[in-house]
Order: structure tokens, then C-alpha cells, then sequence
């Protein structure tokens, strides 16, 4: 044999070897995963639950054999420090060694964190933050959101509004001044006005994040009326303005709309009365009609209420979705590797690619920009002869693919151009009652 064409044979044999080890990645002993959430301040109402349910979840999973025969080991980070801090701690997670980070809970984070993720190579679920920018008209290699996100859940709560009270005139909105509070009064505007192009819009309120006092906002309200109130703020924030709203008895003049409030039930209690619009940010609520029942959901809520006392509200779903959602990816990236364990660039491309639930509808992700489509749960509030607060009546669960735009489309465009009226009487809108 020449020498020429042994060299060709080794080569050729040690770029198969080569290509081999690309593609089969060492089991590690240990699955790591950086969480971010609020663990101080005012959104620690919304982040703490988020980590119970985390704890609860892992160890859940890492009992039944963890993913893929890993257990999942988490290291947590909290958002309360601020974003420049918050990304500090990110880095040096990400650099001790994570394999998978979880973040965040802050629209303003997310988009901090996806383009920084994006550089490291190190797949990111966002797990909780809202804003549709994060991912818009954008195909990230390693982020990835197993939630929906404002669009979706904007659209679908100006959908229920009109399906629920279609007779309003006049609306004013109170929305917390960051990325959040802007983009979810654009999304739902653009949408109403699409279903309602009279609607008059008299007040456009921006409370700074965190703020505890809204009395300003209170006394213009109460002299401007409006038919309806609009708040998407969250946490802290909603539950300061509407315990500071009842005491002044704002909810007798204006029916609110509280898109995110399914989290603030149980902490207000009676000071949230009868006749609100809440929504739930997904389909997920500890008394879901379709899935209230089922055992696995039925543990999920006994477990978090013996751990904590109180029972799941959505962001204890969403961390669900995260951390099924991630099983789901690597479970799929080792089936298609032929069970052998897959490499990050592996398991980011099935998380592209899958479908699972979270004690909830079925979560689908199948689009190139890594967004999940999440179906959306409303409701009406009611006094509850079970509950020393208020639950969920007239509830309806509209699709995702109903209201979210395909991938590659921006917001504000699709909406113009596709969003019709003829969605209010689709045959896919499911409604129950208590």
C-alpha cells in the first residue's frame, strides 16, 4: 500500500472518530442548573413560589432516576439584586460549570440575558418573563421560552373582555413603567382596538417598578371613571394598588381587568372583591377545570401547600413548564442520538422541537424562534364557600395558536394585518362554569 493512501485511510479514520465524539457527549454525574427569580423585594410575592415549586419539582424528578439517569442539582440567583448584579451572578454560574440556566422572571432581564446566553453557548430556558421582544423575528441557537409570551396573553385577555363585557366605552390603564408595562398596554390596545375601534382610551398610567403608593393614579381614576380599568402589573405592585384601590372603592365605580392577578388571589383576599377579570398568564390554576383532577396535579398542589401554606399560582406552573419542558428536550436529544447522552448543541435543537405538559393543556414547541405556544386561561372572580379567597368563575381557555403570531412576524404587524373579530366566535374557545 502507498504511503499516500495510508495516510488518507488514518486521516479519514480519525475525522470519524472525530465527528463520533462531536456527537456523544460525556453522562456527566450531575445535571446542573442556574435558576433566577426574586428572592428579595417586592416580586419575592411572585419569585419565592417560583423556587418552592422548583425544589418541589427537582427532587420529584431526581427520585424518579432525574433526566436521563442525571439528577438535577440548582444553584439559584436572585433577580431582586438588580439587572447589573443579577447578570454578574449569571456569568459566574454559567462559567462554574451550569449546563442549563433558567432565567428569568423579568421582562427587562430576559432581554439582557438571551443575547448574553446566545454568546456563552449555554442553552437558556426563559421561564417566566413576558416581553414578545425577547424573541421576536429572532432564531437564538441556546434560548429558548417554554411559556407563552404578551402577545399571546394579551390578545387572548382582550378576547375574554369582550366576550364578557363587550358594552364598555371608555378605558384607563395603570401599568408598571419598564418593558413589561409598555409592551402588554401596546399588545392589548392594538388588539381591542381591532375588536373595538371606538373603545376611548382616557388615562395611560406608568407607576415606577416597585412603587408602593398610587394614590396619583387613585384620585384620577376615581374623577375620570372610566368603564373599564386595565392593569398588567404584577407581584408587590398589583397587590399594593389594588388593596389601596378597594380601601377608596374604585372597584364600584370601573370593572378592572387584571390580566395577571390569578397570582395575587389568595395573598388579598378580601380585598379584592367580586366582578373582576383575571387572567392567568397560560392555562394553569390550582382548581383548572380540566386538569383539577388529575392525580399528578392533585400531588403538585398538596405538596406546595404543605411546604408553604398556600396554594400554586402561575408562576409555580410556569417553573413546571420550565423544568418538564427541559426533561422533554433531553429526553428527546438522547432518543435521537440513539441514547447516547447529547450534547448542549443536541438537546438546544430538540428543545426546538417538542411537546409536553405542566398539569395543564398540552405545551407545543415546534418554531424556529423558540417560543412555545401556551393556551390561556381567564376568569371571573367569586366569592367561594372553600376558600378564604376569591376563585375563578365563567372560566374560558383560549388556544394559543388562536392568538399568537407564527414565527418570524412581529406583533404589532400581525395583529394589524391578520387579527380579525371573527376570532371572538371561534369554535375553539372552551368555557366552564363553577
Amino acid at each position: 500500500m502507498k504511503k499516500n493512501t495510508l495516510n488518507a485511510i488514518i486521516a479519514s479514520a480519525l475525522f470519524a472518530g472525530a465527528q463520533t465524539l462531536a456527537f456523544a457527549a460525556e453522562k456527566p454525574t450531575e445535571l446542573n442548573v442556574g435558576i433566577t427569580t426574586y428572592l428579595s423585594g417586592s416580586a419575592s410575592v411572585f419569585g419565592v413560589p417560583g423556587k418552592d415549586a422548583a425544589d418541589i419539582l427537582i427532587k420529584d424528578i431526581n427520585d424518579n432516576g432525574g433526566i436521563g439517569g442525571v439528577k438535577i442539582v440548582p444553584t439559584y440567583i436572585d433577580e431582586g439584586a438588580g439587572g447589573e448584579k443579577m447578570l454578574s451572578e449569571y456569568r459566574r454560574v454559567a462559567a462554574g460549570g451550569a449546563d442549563v440556566m433558567l432565567s428569568a422572571i423579568s421582562s427587562g432581564h430576559c432581554n439582557i440575558i438571551a443575547p448574553v446566553a446566545e454568546d456563552l453557548k449555554m442553552l437558556n430556558v426563559l421561564w417566566d418573563c413576558g416581553t414578545e421582544k425577547v424573541l421576536e423575528q429572532k432564531e437564538y441557537q441556546y434560548v429558548v421560552r417554554t411559556e407563552a409570551n404578551a402577545t399571546t396573553e394579551m390578545v387572548a385577555m382582550a378576547m375574554y373582555l369582550m366576550k364578557i363585557k363587550p358594552d364598555f366605552k371608555t378605558l384607563a390603564i395603570v401599568n408598571q413603567d419598564y418593558a413589561w408595562g409598555r409592551d402588554s398596554r401596546d399588545t392589548f390596545l392594538a388588539a381591542l382596538k381591532k375588536f373595538k375601534p371606538d373603545v376611548k382610551v382616557v388615562a395611560e398610567m406608568f407607576p415606577k417598578f416597585g412603587a408602593s403608593d398610587f394614590s396619583t393614579e387613585i384620585s384620577r381614576l376615581q374623577a375620570l371613571r372610566p368603564d373599564v380599568i386595565l392593569s398588567t402589573s404584577w407581584g408587590g405592585d398589583l397587590d399594593n394598588f389594588v388593596r389601596q384601590a378597594s380601601q377608596r372603592n374604585l372597584f364600584n365605580n370601573s370593572t378592572f381587568v387584571l390580566a395577571l392577578a390569578e397570582s395575587s388571589l389568595e395573598r388579598l383576599g378580601d380585598a379584592l372583591p367580586e366582578g373582576v377579570l383575571v387572567g392567568a398568564r397560560g392555562d394553569h390554576y390550582f382548581l383548572h377545570p380540566e386538569t383539577k383532577d388529575n392525580a399528578d396535579h392533585k400531588a403538585f398542589v398538596e405538596k406546595f401547600h404543605a411546604k408553604t401554606g398556600a396554594y400554586p399560582i402561575y408562576p409555580t406552573y410556569h417553573m413546571a413548564q420550565a423544568l418538564f419542558g427541559l426533561k422533554a428536550g433531553y429526553e428527546k436529544a438522547i432518543k435521537d442520538n440513539n441514547g447516547e447522552w447529547p450534547t448542549k448543541e443536541q438537546v438546544a435543537a430538540a428543545m426546538h422541537d417538542i411537546t409536553f405538559s405542566a398539569f395543564g393543556r398540552d405545551i407545543e414547541m415546534h418554531r424556529p424562534d423558540g417560543q412555545a405556544l401556551e393556551a390561556q386561561l381567564f376568569g371571573v372572580t367569586k366569592k367561594s364557600d372553600d376558600y378564604p379567597f376569591k376563585v375563578l368563575d365563567q372560566v374560558m381557555i383560549i388556544p394559543g395558536d388562536l392568538v399568537t403570531p407564527p414565527s418570524g412576524e412581529a406583533t404589532l404587524d400581525w395583529i394589524e394585518k391578520n387579527l380579525t373579530s371573527d376570532v371572538l366566535n371561534s369554535d375553539k374557545l372552551t368555557t366552564f362554569k363553577n
